[in-house]
């Protein structure tokens, strides 16, 4: 028989991960479209809430990865 050592990966990496991926996306199309006004005002705009949540889920998911990554003992 083969001996194998087998990993558990958790959920929450993959969680950690998707976060990560989304927060990301969100603050570059923030930063993207910071530069590329619309015709339209939006109310508040100016709080770039695209920014603040894109940094927090970044985070978030970076503590999530770094905290249920695979093989760590």
């Amino acid at each position: 028989m083969h001996d194998r050592q087998q990993t558990n990966i958790s959920i929450w990496f993959f969680i950690g991960t998707l976060l990560t991926v989304y927060g990301v996306l969100i603050l570059g199309a923030d930063l993207f479209y910071q530069n590329h006004p619309s015709t339209q005002h939006v109310v508040l705009g100016e709080l770039r809430i695209g920014l603040w949540w894109g940094i927090l889920l970044i985070v978030l998911g970076v503590f999530y990865c770094v905290r249920f990554r695979p093989g760590k003992g």
